[in-house]
């Protein structure tokens, strides 16, 4: 996956979160769950990008 892909689909959800964050109106604590719950997603799918994950599915225990 090229590094541009990466770096718009990391802007993009980060405008859309702002958006959400400073354009409806939440609970403190629901924006923090949805906060935690979009970076978390994310990460996995960074992972998944650079290909961490799928070496560590190769491990044996």
């Amino acid at each position: 996956m090229p590094i541009l892909t990466i770096i718009i689909v990391i802007l993009v959800v980060g405008v859309i979160l702002w958006l959400v964050n400073n354009y409806i109106p939440m609970q403190r604590t629901i924006k923090n769950i949805l906060n935690a719950v979009v970076v978390i997603i994310l990460v996995i799918w960074l992972l998944k990008a650079f290909g961490v994950l799928d070496s560590l599915q190769n491990i044996k225990i």
